[in-house]
């Protein structure tokens, strides 16, 4: 993608609300966030809402692709330099005599990347706006229950969006009808505009910057190729999926324009709790409810799991209340293994007794000797 005439005049990072020095991942972050507030969905019949989400987008389509960023960030740079008037001084560019870094982008890269591409006029737009784009990403939630979580499973979303027209395949024709390449612009969707040392391109008109004529539009879609329907799409968790964790599905996003690839669709996974049993990482955590006498005198005890059995612990005597206790390879499932069972031995206190266990309490209370409270003064 070659330079365009609004790259001079626009500041996509202010767009996405980014300094001009954000990370990719601060990028894709703002353009999602403000993707979700403004999209059409959300905001019907918002025609300011509908602008500001198209506005975002196109700052998303320069600034959240490498290449494209690299070369929108050397157009600025040179903008900010006076434009081409560095160009006749001596030595071929100003005071840069080297010609390698401009403003921190490596001017003859950037050459290379805009010019040459149209008779060796610079800034010859060959793809363009015409050209293929991506489709937008979407973002759905999952609510998954505890165990289905842990041992993975296919399911399903239903969504609401953009999707390529079933009548039509997405061409935008009529059945029997196929589109027929622009005449005016030879199929580039885009016709060149000299003014002197630098050419800029523009939509062409007669396809509106797509390349093709649609003489029978399809009855569906109106020649889109694209309809807002409701879709199904399966979804496969693997084992141990996490609380808030994104599952990306590769090309079930919304359809590209133009021949362009479709986008991804981002499922987040919302895990429902359990009764009996919590995580920790990789580890499953579980709290059993013990007596007194099995903590003094020690006791066997069986411990439920996930997997629908149970296994049986040991407590010795004199085990303090909370003591943790490890099963290994009981807990959850993941690449690099699987974790332990970690059983927390809970005292349970009575609040009713029978009046021989009432008895039998006030004997071990008036045979224990010392106190365990030996507080020392301070």
């Amino acid at each position: 993608m070659a330079a365009q005439r609004e790259w001079f005049e626009k500041d996509y990072y202010a767009d996405l609300g980014v300094s001009s020095t954000a990370t990719p991942k601060e990028i894709t972050t703002a353009y999602r966030r403000l993707a979700r507030k403004f999209h059409p969905d959300a905001n019907p019949n918002d025609s300011v809402a509908e602008e500001k989400f198209k506005t975002i987008s196109a700052a998303y389509d320069v600034v959240g692709d490498a290449g494209r960023r690299k070369e929108y960030d050397g157009v600025r740079a040179m903008s900010a330099g006076g434009g081409a008037r560095g160009f006749g001084a001596p030595g071929g560019f100003g005071a840069n005599q080297s010609g390698g870094d401009f403003a921190g982008a490596d001017l003859g890269e950037m050459l290379g990347n805009l010019f040459g591409k149209g008779g060796g006029r610079p800034f010859q737009d060959v793809g363009a706006s015409g050209g293929p784009k991506r489709g937008g990403d979407l973002e759905t939630d999952l609510h998954l229950s505890f165990l289905d979580a842990l041992k993975g499973v296919t399911t399903s979303v239903n969504l609401i969006s953009d999707a390529s027209c079933p009548t039509c395949s997405g061409s935008g024709a009529s059945l029997g009808t196929h589109p027929r390449q622009c005449g005016e612009c030879s199929g580039r969707g885009v016709l060149d505009d000299n003014q002197g040392f630098f050419s800029f391109s523009r939509p062409c008109n007669s396809c509106q910057g797509r390349g093709v004529i649609i003489d029978n539009p399809c009855l569906t879609c109106h020649g889109s190729g694209i309809t807002t329907r409701p879709r199904v799409v399966k979804v496969r968790l693997p084992e141990g999926v996490k609380e808030g964790q994104q599952i990306r599905l590769k090309g079930k996003g919304t359809p590209g324009k133009n021949g362009g690839p479709t986008g991804d669709l981002y499922v987040r996974v919302h895990v429902e709790p359990h009764a009996l049993f919590g995580r920790d990482g990789d580890n499953l955590t579980i709290t059993v409810p013990v007596t007194f006498p099995e903590l003094a005198l020690g006791a066997d005890i069986k411990v439920p799991t996930v997997d629908g059995d149970s296994v049986t612990i040991r407590i010795p005597p004199g085990t303090p209340n909370g003591r943790v206790f490890r099963v290994k390879a009981r807990g959850v499932s993941s690449a690099s293994g699987r974790g332990d069972l970690l059983i927390s031995a809970e005292l349970v206190v009575p609040t009713s007794l029978t009046e021989p266990e009432r008895q039998a309490l006030v004997a071990l209370r008036d045979s224990a000797s010392g106190s365990p409270r030996n507080f020392q003064s301070v």
